[in-house]
């Protein structure tokens, strides 16, 4: 994946939380590696149960000036951050584009902890959308956790794919459709999967057309698979294996890595949102 050098960076849709010292949750965090399988690429908040700010948090000097160090493609070819500020405009290009009254949703950079509309957060959730304060939540160090601890290849479409998939969730949330996932139901016809399903599938819609958004310059046949074999490895029936040793399809809440990566592929080639309405 490669972004035009020219392309013009708009960081605002970024805030860089990273680095911001040490974070003490209040008894809502969510830890630990089984918090990270439910929650993991999911639809819902990141928060334990708590509505506030946490009860310490130590916010310090820390995160980065992203406006001065993502203004161009070029940026988003050389730095990871920079990248991802690239990936977010894309993303929202699009959907400015091909879903009616799209409203544009901000990501948040993070370290190890935050507060969130949703509650207190910290890195083991994954990435997540926070629907109450219209958010996206990632640790970059989610990245590399994906490619060791999940075995994906990475790359950048990897990190693309992620970033797509929860912007998925917000498109989701403002067509009315996401709080479908939160009737406690499991399994593959649940819809739990339906909604990650769904998104994977929206994921793939933007791939489609992210070149012409103008900031993404080319896509190759490599990219694609890079994105497909990430689908592939946060599939339920993936992560129930390594985590537990035995796959419970009865267990599921985001499909098998085989129905992510078919998801994908029909979002690539569809036509309309209508096309990526697993609900119909």
């Amino acid at each position: 994946m490669r972004f035009r050098r020219g392309a013009q960076l708009d960081s605002s849709q970024v805030s860089d939380r990273r680095g911001m010292g040490p974070v003490a949750l209040g008894g809502g965090g969510i830890v630990g590696v089984i918090a990270l399988v439910i929650y993991l690429l999911g639809g819902g908040g990141g928060g334990g149960g708590e509505s506030g700010a946490p009860s310490a948090i130590d916010l310090g000097q820390g995160g980065s000036d992203l406006s001065a160090e993502c203004q161009t493609g070029d940026d988003a070819n050389q730095r990871q951050d920079c990248r991802i500020v690239g990936v977010v405009n894309s993303v929202q290009a699009f959907w400015t584009e091909s879903a009616d009254n799209y409203q544009q949703a901000k990501t948040v950079f993070f370290t190890e902890a935050t507060s969130t509309g949703c509650g207190n957060a910290t890195s083991a959730v994954g990435p997540f959308y926070c629907p109450l304060d219209r958010t996206i939540y990632i640790d970059l160090g989610f990245y590399e956790q994906l490619r060791t601890k999940f075995g994906a290849q990475g790359g950048p479409f990897a990190e693309a794919y992620v970033i797509a998939h929860e912007y998925g969730h917000h498109v989701q949330n403002l067509l009315g459709v996401l709080d479908r996932a939160r009737d406690g139901q499991t399994g593959p016809g649940s819809n739990a999967v339906k909604v990650e399903l769904m998104a994977d599938c929206l994921a793939g819609m933007w791939a489609q057309g992210a070149v012409e958004t103008g900031f993404i310059e080319e896509l190759t046949d490599d990219d694609i698979r890079d994105g497909l074999d990430a689908a592939a490895a946060v599939g339920d029936d993936r992560i129930q294996e390594k985590v537990q040793g035995r796959v419970d399809p009865e267990a599921w809440t985001h499909g098998s890595a085989e129905e992510r990566q078919g998801a994908f592929r029909s979002g690539y080639t569809a036509t309309s949102l209508d096309n990526c309405n697993s609900f119909a």
